[in-house]
């Protein structure tokens, strides 16, 4: 009884913060509008175009703000991704056209105005969702026409166009646009009153509501793209073959040689002298160094294999489509808490086999492999991000929610999956007896070392990736966006293969090399 309330709890928890991302995205009721409806309109952040990591509240620059600013009620991932939505000073009804209407009017102090230019300066952007559509436009231009920066001439945009198209009764595309001819001068440092004017402009368009996505994502998909990504591929694949025809070559060859000796003249070879890896075979099977930290650590990596593949389903499923806000964040948040279990049976599990004897410290050992890094990590940049006021800082009701995640549904699954792997019985069986006392490992050339060969093992893997990470660093750190997943899935895939080939030769030659200390590398 206890155990299927253990269980059930974290399930019913999980089940809430999937369902609280659907009442959160229902926000819009079901993106039907009559003519005159007032669609919803929230200003998101601005920031630096050049640093997209860098954003801030849309009011933490001086524009006009409505009567009442309303917060948009925000959904975890949402939070996670940095997105703080209040409803915009623009209002934008359906089919009803504006023409240059005054949304407000306002004078700017002197301080305010060199927020704005600095702002300005910096190529300032601002992203606003309408209708879960995003819209981007600058905040304002610097004119560059005197040769000397101390002529420059800071102008902020005070008129803004929307371009909206609809089919029969929903939102279908949005474009924005600033009036080049509408502008204030930011250069010198006095009070200044503007006029804040908007103009909407209706027309209608035959595009199908479920399509009105495509056109943010046909940018990673465009023929000159997919060309590079082929070639990636391509260049993978190479890379594949010529691993296995070297390692299908040395093995083979070695190691045929070797069986057929041992085979036809068993008596010969007992009395020659043994070298390489059958001189060392009563020590390659002798339990790693520090093997409980080797055992979470095999845990916490099955844990986030798991998730990766996960995440590939979901994705591949569709989920993630472009300005999905948050649901990548929501999906690891959910998806990590539920496998944590997968961590807690496979180290505890391991450990045992090791003949650990303290499977408690191992487990607690497991649970914070991954995630005190992590919050560590979260500590520093969080105090940083709140320091500069940035949209990146978490509000203490996130950081509350995360950690009761952790404590109520990851925790719990943990011990669950560690008391499994405790109770599982499995048994090292190694294929030969391990000796008493382990061989010396004879001086090795530099290049033999750990560090060199971590280097080695790690550059042919990378380079069958490399150019799908330039697109997601891209993505991640930069305005594009990522959506070929089934291309990444493939190279995914060819990852996995390489990374084992590679394994299976630095292995053999470490062994080879009479090193048995395999286990860690």
């Amino acid at each position: 009884m206890g155990k299927t309330m253990a269980v059930g709890v974290p399930v019913i928890i999980a089940l809430l913060i999937l369902c609280g991302v659907d009442l959160v995205r229902s926000d819009a009721s079901d993106h039907r509008y009559k003519e005159g409806d007032l669609v919803p309109l929230y200003a998101n952040k601005v920031g630096p175009f050049h640093n997209p990591s860098e954003t801030y509240r849309y009011f933490d620059l001086p524009f006009c703000s409505p009567d009442k600013v309303k917060e948009k009620k925000e959904a975890l991932g949402e939070v996670l991704n940095g997105d703080r939505l209040v409803s915009a000073p623009y209002k934008l009804e359906f089919q009803k056209h504006k023409d240059s209407e005054v949304a407000c009017k306002r004078t700017i102090k002197k301080e305010e105005v060199a927020r704005f230019r600095s702002a300005v300066n910096k190529d300032y952007y601002f992203q606003m969702y309408y209708d879960d559509l995003p819209i981007w436009g600058f905040i304002g231009k610097v004119d560059k026409e005197g040769k000397d920066p101390s002529e420059y001439k800071t102008y902020l945009y005070k008129h803004i166009h929307f371009d909206i198209s609809y089919n029969k009764d929903r939102v279908i595309e949005i474009n924005v646009r600033t009036d080049p001819n509408a502008l204030v001068d930011l250069t010198e440092d006095k009070e200044i009153d503007v006029e804040f004017m908007y103009t909407v402009k209706w027309k209608e368009t035959t595009t199908p509501f479920d399509k009105r996505m495509d056109k943010y994502s046909q940018s990673s998909s465009l023929p000159h793209h997919l060309e590079i990504h082929w070639f990636s591929i391509i260049n993978s694949c190479v890379t594949v073959l010529l691993l296995t025809g070297f390692l299908a070559t040395i093995l083979m060859r070695v190691l045929k040689n070797d069986f057929v000796k041992y085979a036809h003249d068993e008596e010969a070879a007992e009395d020659q002298e043994e070298t390489g890896w059958k001189y060392i075979h009563g020590d390659v099977f002798r339990f790693p160094k520090y093997k409980s930290l080797f055992a979470a650590a095999l845990g916490s990596g099955t844990q986030l294999f798991t998730l990766t593949i996960f995440i590939f389903i979901l994705a591949l499923v569709g989920v993630f489509y472009p300005y999905n806000r948050g649901a990548l964040f929501t999906a690891l948040v959910v998806i990590y808490a539920l496998t944590s279990g997968i961590a807690g049976y496979t180290a505890t599990s391991f450990y045992c086999q090791l003949e650990g004897t303290n499977w408690v410290r191992n487990l607690l050992l497991t649970g914070c492999l991954f995630c005190g890094p992590l919050f560590l990590t979260f500590c520093f940049l969080n105090t940083v991000a709140i320091a500069y006021t940035a949209t990146a800082a978490l509000p203490f009701g996130t950081i509350v929610v995360i950690v009761l995640i952790w404590t109520l549904v990851t925790s719990p699954l943990l011990v669950l999956g560690g008391i499994a792997g405790k109770n599982s019985k499995a048994e090292f069986q190694a294929p030969v007896r391990t000796t008493k006392y382990p061989r010396e490992i004879p001086p090795l050339p530099w290049y033999r070392a750990t560090i060199p060969q971590m280097a080695m093992a790690g550059f042919l893997p990378f380079s069958a990736i490399y150019i799908e990470l330039y697109y997601i660093f891209a993505s991640v750190w930069g305005h594009r966006i990522y959506t070929i997943y089934s291309i990444l899935f493939i190279v995914f895939i060819i990852l996995l293969i390489v990374t084992a080939f590679i394994t299976v030769a630095l292995t053999y030659f470490q062994l080879a090399a009479e090193d048995h200390e395999w286990w860690w590398r």
